[in-house]
């Protein structure tokens, strides 16, 4: 038995067949309303906190990056426990919990007197959804396995959409409507989710043991542990490649734009590039990876990002690094979809969501990491030594997974 036959469809159904595009669908517009919920208060927040009776300018900024961090914080720690209930109780209802909960605490912070209220419903909010991460979970398990790759893709390019767009609805909405009424529309937005959730959503019946308990399985039941623990590595690879430059940009930007006035613009514009980049390419990349494997676009996907990193730290304009980003997010966009299906393929089907939770986390990871990691070599090494340390992790990464994959190869070939 070759790699290749090990990752190659094993469902008997047509990939036509089924509800999973519905399903798709469903998940994509509920994932995009939580994420836009939960980033949508960014270029507001420190406007809401000084609502809220703080006063002093450190004492602002301080509280809305309290307020800001809350809900991933508390989003990283729960991930693996709701994809545990969700290996034993069903994906769905997971889901219809996460876009309930949401719509309930998007309103409640609409309605906060303090900013210990604030901060306390931000830790709610984090605590009740994960919405995202589940809805990736149920596509990765209900999806073919031979459109797993497609789907996914697919999956993460609206996440990656909401991260964008959120913020901009949250410069947009409050002078509309007001800061509170923007959390109100946040709320019912996020509430009309949990209404497609629980009408249009089919499910697969979970296994069941003879005494028609819901079957589940943790970390021992996994026969391989390398592929899951790579996986775990990459995504924390992935964030930490992503959020690295976030507190150096503006003023690397600054040493390559002329007109000081333009410097926050072209920030913006480097910081939206990867995004961008990643939204355009995270379906087409899926679906490359259901032709020539997931663990090939992995490699290839890390490899051309260490390549682009490099380049970065030279560049003598700002559109030189807003090109260089965006093609990089280009690279990086196949990461989150190839992950999820290598996790789905190496690991019990009871087994799938909680090793997805960790999986979550281990990127949130990442994403906290990144920007500390980066802030700290900028401040004390140099802004260039940044991209330069960027590119080796990833290039580390690169040569782990291409090892792992060919100890796989190996295995399969001694196992024919």
């Amino acid at each position: 038995m070759t790699l290749a036959a090990t990752e190659a469809p094993i469902s008997t159904p047509s990939p036509d067949e089924g509800p999973w595009r519905r399903n798709l669908a469903v998940c994509m517009f509920g994932a995009f309303t939580t994420i836009v919920a939960m980033t949508l208060l960014l270029p507001f927040l420190p406007l809401y906190v000084e609502q809220l009776g703080v006063s002093e300018h450190a004492a602002i900024v301080q509280w809305s990056g309290a307020a800001y961090g809350a809900t991933f914080l508390t989003a990283a720690l729960v991930a693996p426990l709701w994809g545990r209930l969700a290996d034993r109780y069903g994906r769905k209802l997971m889901l219809i919990r996460a876009s309930l909960g949401m719509a309930v605490a998007m309103a409640l912070i609409g309605v906060a007197q303090d900013v210990y209220q604030l901060v306390g419903l931000r830790l709610l909010a984090g605590f009740l959804g994960g919405y995202a991460s589940g809805s990736m979970l149920l596509v990765a398990t209900q999806t073919p396995k031979a459109r797993s790759g497609w789907a996914l893709g697919t999956m993460s390019s609206a996440i990656m959409a909401g991260n964008l767009v959120g913020p901009l609805v949250g410069g947009a909405l409050p002078p509309l409507i007001g800061i509170r009424a923007t959390f109100f529309a946040a709320g019912a937005v996020i509430f009309v989710a949990f209404l497609a959730t629980t009408f249009l959503i089919r499910e697969a019946p979970r296994p069941r043991n003879a005494q028609g308990k819901p079957v589940g399985a943790g970390w021992a039941s996994i026969p391989d542990k390398g592929p899951v623990t790579a996986m775990f590595a990459t995504g924390m690879l992935l964030m930490l490649a992503n959020m690295s430059i976030e507190p150096i940009i503006t003023v690397y930007v600054a040493t390559l734009v002329r007109d000081a006035a333009q410097v926050t613009w072209v920030a913006g514009l480097v910081m939206s590039a990867a995004a961008l980049g990643s939204i355009l390419s995270a379906a087409q990349l899926g679906k490359l990876a259901d032709r020539i494997g997931h663990w090939n676009v992995i490699v290839a996907c890390l490899a051309v990002s260490t390549l682009l990193l490099v380049p970065q730290a030279f560049v003598t304009a700002g559109w030189q690094l807003v090109l260089l980003r965006f093609l990089m997010g280009l690279s990086l966009g196949g990461l989150l979809p190839c992950i999820a299906a290598v996790i789905r393929h190496s690991v019990p089907e009871n087994a799938a969501g909680q090793m997805l939770g960790y999986s979550v986390s281990a990127q949130y990871v990442g994403q906290v990491a990144g920007p500390l990691l980066g802030g700290y070599v900028g401040g004390h090494i140099g802004m260039r030594a940044v991209f330069v340390g960027t590119c080796v992790l990833m290039a580390a990464g690169a040569l782990g997974n291409a090892w792992v994959q060919r100890r796989r190869r190996f295995r399969a070939i001694a196992a024919s």
